[in-house]
């Protein structure tokens, strides 16, 4: 007679993926949202603003006003328009990774809005004038001042970013884990050995 085996192995090791694979497509979902989002809004900038003046909206506290930025914010490091490429691969790769271990679906949206942003960013920099890996990131969105004086000049994408890196400081503020597990003072007392090695 065939010992059964322990009560839960079997569909524990058959379900582990599924968390995994709901965070990862979310994630990946959230990111080309953002993408497709902030392609067609610089589009449509391109398209409804070149040659006009800025455009005054909610009585002057949103200015849609067309510029193209070599650098970051308030154009710093606009002299060294190729290190922004770098740095994005950079993060790409850095979210590549924490995907690995992901099962939170919050921080698979956050994940995903930074994934977003910086894919939309990277793609005018290795896309647009003046040419491969130094173009200039398409800005449209100036806050109380129609050139930027006052807030910088930006994007679908920029807004996608900071959502991200906003949410995972939320997140991690509040203990929440990218397995899924939150973050707690003291351990269970009926916490496994395996569940306390992951937590610690």
């Amino acid at each position: 007679m065939t010992a059964a085996p322990p009560a839960g192995s079997g569909t524990a090791e058959s379900g582990t993926g599924t968390p995994r694979r709901k965070a990862t497509g979310l994630l990946l979902g959230v990111a080309l949202a953002s993408l497709v989002a902030d392609l067609v809004t610089k589009q449509l900038a391109l398209s409804e603003l070149t040659g006009r003046g800025p455009v005054s909206l909610l009585g002057g506290a949103v200015y849609l006003s067309l510029t193209r930025n070599s650098g970051a914010a308030w154009s710093i490091g606009s002299d060294h328009t190729w290190v922004f490429p770098l740095i994005t691969i950079g993060v790409i790769a850095w979210i590549a990774w924490m995907a690995l271990r992901l099962r939170s679906l919050p921080w698979a949206v956050s994940l995903g809005l930074v994934l977003g942003g910086a894919l939309g960013n990277l793609t005018d920099r290795i896309f647009r004038a003046p040419g491969h890996f130094v173009g200039h990131v398409v800005d449209m969105v100036s806050l109380f001042d129609p050139y930027g004086q006052v807030w910088p000049v930006f994007n679908l994408a920029d807004s996608s970013l900071v959502c991200g890196v906003l949410l995972a400081v939320f997140l991690e503020l509040t203990g929440r884990q990218r397995d899924g597990s939150r973050a707690t003072a003291e351990r269970s007392d009926d916490e496994t050995p395996a569940e306390q090695r992951e937590r610690a």
